[in-house]
């Protein structure tokens, strides 16, 4: 079974100076390093630590998580939009993984 990717919504139409909604998820199981498997054995600590949204490569909201978020990270924020562009989210693992995912928005 496959998962899907990170998922980023936005509105795609919005007007010049609009606050609109940002919503971020990601599949992902946030391991915490403290569970043990059937055999005993330390589950590997695997989870997204740092997220980054940058609209036009201007960093618009960040956030470090921890141990206490739940699978699958959910992140809504706002932020206003003045002119077209994309917006990139950054997903980032303690194996190493950087997620990414795109959304345009266009400004009338």
């Amino acid at each position: 079974m496959t998962h899907p990717g990170p998922r980023l919504h936005v509105p795609e139409h919005a007007q010049a100076g609009d606050i609109v909604r940002v919503r971020a998820k990601i599949p992902h199981p946030m391991e915490t390093g403290w569970r043990k498997d059937v055999h005993g054995d330390a589950i590997a600590r695997n989870r997204i630590h740092t997220f980054v949204c940058m609209f036009e490569n201007q960093e618009v909201f960040g956030a470090e998580l921890h141990s206490g978020v739940a699978k699958d990270p959910y992140l809504s924020f706002f932020m206003r939009v003045e002119r077209s562009g994309t917006l990139t989210a950054t997903w980032k693992a303690d194996d190493g993984a950087t997620f990414t995912a795109q959304a345009v928005i266009e400004v009338a």
